[in-house]
């Protein structure tokens, strides 16, 4: 590990097929890049996708929190089962309508 620009950089090591290797290398080649450099932008992409996907769980959580809060307090309505799939129904008929 090193520390630059305030950062600390990890490095990753994993073992590959010889013949996987030579085909990726010539690929991220043909694309002016190295294999180092295209290896580093799927790991940022998929810290990108972590942290979308944990802000997304972080809000769920607060609604459904919200939703209980909102329930304990006396203050959310009830419909029957029959009744919301109906009004679903309808609200998805509108939509098909736009379209």
């Amino acid at each position: 590990m090193s520390l630059q620009g305030g950062f600390m950089d990890t490095r990753i090591q994993f073992r590959i097929d010889e013949q996987v290797k030579k085909l990726a290398q010539q690929m991220a080649e043909s694309q002016g890049r190295t294999i180092s450099d295209a290896c580093r932008e799927l790991t940022e992409q998929l810290a990108e996708q972590q942290r979308l996907k944990s802000s997304h769980d972080s809000w769920l959580t607060e609604q459904v929190n919200q939703a209980f809060e909102k329930m304990e307090a006396g203050k959310s309505k009830f419909v029957p089962h029959e009744t919301a799939k109906t009004s679903m129904e309808q609200r998805k008929a509108k939509i098909r309508l736009r379209d």
